[in-house]
């Protein structure tokens, strides 16, 4: 079964530059194995294609139950010369909680 990763984790955002930075933090402990296992660098690399043009970086936090994951080449430049219409990065963590993962019952 499918779900939203929304059903499973909170998350927040900012930036760095030209980096944005999305903290994903698992809603119950049992759901971080979960998170580890599926959110993937390359997976969430892939659910931001076209929309960032360097690499990600992933970092796991098990005593916080979250992953933190650095967007490279995710802000045209950064906020005070990007032309985006947020180029602060703030809405990165709700377009990853769309991603869906598969979910067993």
């Amino acid at each position: 079964m499918k779900r939203k990763l929304a059903d499973l984790a909170h998350a927040r955002s900012g930036d760095k530059g030209d980096t944005a930075n999305i903290g994903l933090i698992a809603l119950k402990p049992q759901y971080y194995s979960l998170l580890v296992k599926q959110v993937t660098a390359a997976r969430v690399a892939r659910h931001f294609t076209g929309m960032i043009t360097g690499k990600v970086e992933r970092f796991e936090l098990p005593n916080l139950h979250a992953l933190n994951f650095l967007l490279h080449g995710a802000l045209d430049g950064g906020g005070t010369i990007s032309l985006k219409t947020d180029a602060q990065g703030k809405v990165f963590s709700t377009a990853l909680l769309r991603m869906e993962i598969e979910v067993r019952k």
